[in-house]
């Protein structure tokens, strides 16, 4: 008789661990992944380690790659995703406060980065309180890299002489537009699929990207024979998670945070991988004189985005609170405005 219990006891046990919650039926979902290279892309493989870690928040999903952004958050806004990975920029259209960590000019560096993306996966109620808007939700951030500027000709070393020149600006992102007015630019409106070939066939004489487009897109190709990198960092930008909030249990999008959090440093390996592609001949280093006036000018720049509701102002006082712990001693900790 006790064998029998025994076996039972035994039985029942075994017969748990094959309904934990992992192993039960899961929700099932679909998340759509923009990942300029598909699915082949880093970001997308960093969402298909996400898919097995969602199993255990009790949720199923299928993936869906895409190389066009634009239709991603458009089946996002249509219900043919429940969730999707988008850009920064793209993905302001969803939440303004994580949207406008994309602002330019305004996370100097990787540390500042690191620094942003674990304050909103703190669990901190005020923060999270933003990480809502209407039925979206922010389940995360990763980093996608420091953004430059590519030029054509590597005289142009000082932001005076960006005056009366071309460059491509995605017609979605009325920041940069305005950036590029500001200096006497010229904008040229573009989306994430042509203007790296309006630069390489030298439609424009300047484009706007993160270093991993460097071999992603070919712009080295662009830049022959004359052409450089300006060693400025003008943005950052991210992917980030975006749920519709009521397809998802109630802490999934809290695990979500914690978990892309928990992916920074894959990310900067990706990141750095791409940075040591760069040919060290193409980095154009500007005098410091002239960094401090971009710093000033985009400064300006996020201020009057800020005011016009381009950019979150809660974002914004973040992160220039941000910028100060990590350089105290740049002229706008001084005077904040931001």
């Amino acid at each position: 008789m006790r064998y029998v219990k025994a076996l039972t006891a035994a039985a029942t046990a075994a017969l748990a661990l094959t309904f934990t919650p992992a192993a039960q039926a899961a929700e099932k979902r679909t998340m759509c992944v923009f990942d300029i290279i598909g699915a082949n892309g880093d970001i997308y493989n960093i969402m298909k380690d996400y898919k097995t870690a969602a199993l255990d928040w009790g949720v199923d999903l299928e993936l869906k790659p895409y190389t066009d952004e634009k239709i991603a958050s458009e089946d996002l806004k249509a219900g043919q995703c429940d969730a999707a990975v988008l850009t920064g920029i793209r993905g302001r259209q969803f939440n303004n406060y994580t949207g406008s960590m994309d602002s330019i000019g305004a996370i100097p560096s990787y540390d500042a980065m690191r620094t942003v993306i674990t304050v909103l996966a703190s669990g901190n109620p005020a923060i999270n309180e933003k990480l809502v808007s209407g039925p979206y939700e922010v389940g995360g951030v990763a980093p996608m890299g420091a953004a430059y500027l590519f030029v054509k000709d590597r005289t142009i070393d000082t932001v005076g002489e960006l005056s009366g020149k071309s460059i491509a600006v995605l017609e979605y992102d009325t920041a940069q537009a305005n950036m590029a007015s500001r200096v006497g630019m010229s904008p040229v409106m573009s989306d994430i699929t042509n203007f790296s070939g309006r630069f390489n066939n030298g439609s424009v004489d300047i484009c706007f990207a993160p270093i991993a487009a460097y071999s992603a897109l070919e712009l080295y190709k662009g830049m022959q024979p004359d052409g450089g990198i300006i060693d400025y960092v003008l943005g950052q930008l991210t992917a980030q998670v975006i749920l519709k909030k009521d397809k998802f249990p109630a802490d999934f999008a809290a695990q979500s945070r914690k978990y892309m959090l928990g992916q920074f440093d894959r990310a900067m390996r990706v990141i750095e991988n791409a940075n040591s592609e760069v040919n060290k001949k193409w980095w154009i280093r500007i005098p410091e004189a002239d960094k401090l006036r971009y710093d000033e000018m985009l400064r300006e720049a996020r201020i009057a985005l800020t005011k016009d509701g381009t950019y979150s102002k809660d974002m914004m006082s973040l992160l220039r609170k941000v910028r100060c712990k990590h350089e105290a001693s740049r002229a706008e900790c001084v005077n904040p405005v931001e």
